[in-house]
């Protein structure tokens, strides 16, 4: 009897540092589908006592993997740090090395091609083009995926994606109209002179597994960039 009450003490603290851990985890999964909410939704979401996850929250707010803002939470300045040292499987990054920079020299555009991590789109490799001195973006940058023609195509093709809350005044019109034609624009809404075009890239599987985007100036022809993206895109896809 006393050597089983030993095991279970020495285990004790195991299973429940275990079940921290997966609380915690669980609470960053619910903020990474709702961009941004309250402890209600949360706990509900969650499937956590009201309680255990304000008490997670807090905790998690005071390591800044968690942000708190107006009694409402989002994932933190931390977790999207050390997700950038977050590298995409080999396999993807192989894959699109050459054909991105075929792409570039072909079109002069910037390239590049971005994954989906939490809730935010996140650039794994890209070429520098014409429009280098006003979209500087390199591998490792991040953003908001509503915010960008890749992020549109991530939210609109990934499951994941599909499940993230959208910022209000979004469109799901608009992600069913990727779905089906297979590309997203950003007409200048993010840079008055920067146009964008962004098509999916699948597995083997037929699953989508980021986004092929190129970065032109204003007076480029936004229907013949579309072509030659989606077109680089089925040929990446075919290589994965």
């Amino acid at each position: 009897m006393t050597a089983s009450v030993g095991a279970d003490s020495a285990n004790g603290p195991v299973t429940a540092g275990r079940g921290v851990l997966e609380g915690a985890f669980t609470l960053l999964d619910v903020l990474e589908r709702t961009g941004e909410a309250g402890l209600t939704r949360i706990a509900a979401e969650s499937g956590l006592p009201k309680a255990t996850a304000y008490r997670l929250l807090e905790q998690l707010t005071d390591l800044g993997a968690v942000e708190k803002s107006g009694g409402r939470y989002r994932v933190g300045e931390r977790v999207h740090r050390l997700a950038g040292a977050w590298r995409a499987s080999p396999a993807l990054r192989q894959a699109v090395q050459r054909p991105l920079r075929r792409f570039a020299r072909m079109t002069g555009a910037t390239v590049g091609v971005c994954v989906l991590s939490h809730g935010h789109t996140m650039v794994i490799d890209a070429v520098a083009g014409e429009m280098r001195h006003l979209a500087p973006i390199v591998p490792g940058t991040s953003s908001p995926c509503w915010t960008t023609a890749a992020g549109r195509v991530l939210l609109a093709c990934t499951p994941v994606g599909r499940s993230l809350a959208l910022p209000p005044g979004s469109g799901r019109r608009e992600l069913a109209d990727i779905r089906d034609t297979g590309v997203a624009y950003d007409r200048g809404e993010l840079m008055p002179l920067v146009r964008c075009v962004a098509a999916p890239l699948h597995d083997a599987a037929g699953e989508t597994v980021a986004a092929l985007y190129a970065l032109v100036g204003a007076s480029h022809p936004l229907p013949r960039l579309a072509d030659t993206t989606a077109r680089v895109a089925g040929a990446i896809s075919t290589s994965l």
